[in-house]
């Protein structure tokens, strides 16, 4: 009997050992399909963050919203069903208002500033923001400069959008932005949008170039228009819960995979969009830039939407926002 004991002790033993060593599996869920710049850099994430973590923590790649729309995959990453979730700050927005300025039109002049603020001080404060909510901001990555489609005619004037059925950012300020613009302004899950644009029930929608030609938008809109009017970014967030329940090592690794996946995947973003434009052009697509004269209006016209999401956002939040988007540009024209 004493030797069985030992015996079934020992086996013991060797099993809890062997699940200690047995890496911590976790799920990184997010929308784009597997050929977009982002389906790419979570790749490299996860194979950064295996290799530094010698295979204790494992990550694996849900492409496509395989696991849900954004919404429900943030909210599987607050409740700590889903470990990792990259996407845009829609239904950030709703829950951190400060989020919110990343849809304030023209914000940004170009990608180079974009990167410099949300890596810098105050994008690091918005991603520690995150803990609030059950979440655990690792790194601000780009999703690129908005542009708009339409199927119905070239865009060259603010005239010309009057009227547009447009399918706009699920969040108030784009709901505002675009209908001050004169455009009848919808919200709608982009899983519906390409057959809502096939069918006519929507006569665009705005998205930057990346995500239009990964989402094969060229088939059913015709003319694209750069506008530049919003950069989006997205956020690399991992359930806090899951995070907190890795070693100071394997956090430190994590954080840093999570640095370089994000800087990847703006490199292959800037480095596609020249790419991308001749490509859609060789599908038919007509590619117009808004002449200056007619940004400036823009910009002019949607300044009381700015106004009226200034006071929501908190005024003193959005003058030191602004003044570090300022001080990057100031730092690139040296």
């Amino acid at each position: 009997m004493r030797l069985k004991a030992l015996a079934f002790t020992l086996a013991a033993a060797v099993s809890l050992i062997g699940l200690a060593g047995q890496a911590s599996a976790a799920r990184l869920g997010h929308g784009m399909p597997a050929e977009h710049p982002q389906a790419v850099a979570m790749k490299k994430f996860a194979e950064d963050v295996a290799k530094a973590t010698e295979n204790r923590v494992e990550i694996q790649v849900f492409d496509g919203g395989i696991l849900g729309g954004d919404d429900k995959m943030l909210q599987a990453a607050q409740s700590g069903t889903l470990e990792l979730y990259i996407g845009g700050v829609a239904p950030l927005s709703g829950k951190i208002k400060e989020v919110q300025i990343f849809d304030f039109p023209f914000m940004f002049a170009n990608r180079e500033e974009a990167g410099a603020v949300l890596n810098g001080p105050i994008g690091r404060k918005m991603l520690d923001r995150m803990s609030e909510i059950g979440l655990t901001g690792l790194a601000w990555s780009e999703f690129g400069f908005r542009n708009l489609t339409n199927g119905e005619k070239p865009i060259k004037s603010v005239d010309d959008i009057s009227g547009l059925k447009l399918r706009v950012m699920q969040n108030p300020v784009a709901l505002d932005t675009w209908k001050a613009l004169g455009a009848n302004a919808v919200t709608m899950s982009f899983s519906e949008v390409f057959s809502a644009l096939e069918t006519k029930a929507l006569d665009g929608q705005e998205n930057p170039l990346a995500h239009i030609y990964a989402n094969r938008i060229y088939e059913v809109q015709k003319y694209i228009t750069m506008t530049n009017h919003v950069y989006s970014p997205v956020a690399i967030v991992a359930s806090k819960t899951w995070f907190e329940g890795l070693s100071e090592a394997d956090r430190k690794s994590v954080m840093t995979a999570a640095a370089d996946a994000s800087a990847y995947q703006a490199k292959l973003i800037a480095e596609n969009d020249g790419k991308i434009t001749d490509q859609l052009k060789a599908t038919g697509v007509e590619i117009d830039a808004m002449p200056e004269a007619e940004l400036a209006k823009m910009r002019e016209i949607v300044k009381p939407v700015v106004d009226k999401y200034t006071a929501s956002v908190g005024a003193d939040f959005v003058t030191e926002f602004t003044a570090a988007v300022e001080a990057a540009r100031k730092g690139a024209a040296n």
